[in-house]
């Protein structure tokens, strides 16, 4: 009888103990993992709004971004964030950026590593008349500093 009733009971006390996913995805519900999916949600509306100073707030004094390519001329880093983003939202309207966050990777370094797909769309009348759209599976990489997480990569 003892044995019957725990292989009735092992299933429910082994799954009480298994790790709780984020609603919707393979993501571990932790704290950190909420605080750095905060950290992508305020980053996604901060694009939409177009408000360059709450991305900058986001942002760590370490960052630096190639923009894919070799040329140092399109890098952006912390110090050149505050003139480059404003002239970019003044040349686009009605951005809308939806992001699918795939995976959160912490590191005990004190780093995470997003994995996530994008999908963007936006109007830049100088450039083009119909809307433009990007859609891209994309990496971030955050740090924690001070406390809170920051972008060092990615944008």
């Amino acid at each position: 009888m003892n044995v019957r009733l725990f292989l009735l009971c092992a299933p429910l006390l082994l799954g009480a103990c298994a790790t709780r996913n984020i609603p919707g995805t393979q993501i571990a519900d932790t704290r950190e993992t909420r605080d750095i999916i905060n950290v992508l949600e305020r980053y996604r509306a901060a694009l939409e709004a177009r408000n360059a100073e709450a991305v900058q707030q986001l942002i760590s004094p370490s960052f630096r971004d190639n923009a894919g390519t070799e040329s140092p001329e399109d890098d952006l880093t912390y110090e050149n964030i505050a003139q480059v983003l404003p002239t970019l939202f003044e040349q686009i309207e009605a951005p809308k950026v939806d992001m699918d966050i795939r995976q959160v990777e912490v590191k005990p370094d004190g780093t995470a590593i997003v994995t996530y797909y994008w999908n963007a769309s936006w109007r830049m009348p100088s450039l083009a008349e119909k809307p433009q759209r990007q859609s891209e599976l994309e990496r971030m990489i955050l740090q924690r500093e001070d406390g809170k997480w920051l972008i060092v990569s990615g944008l």
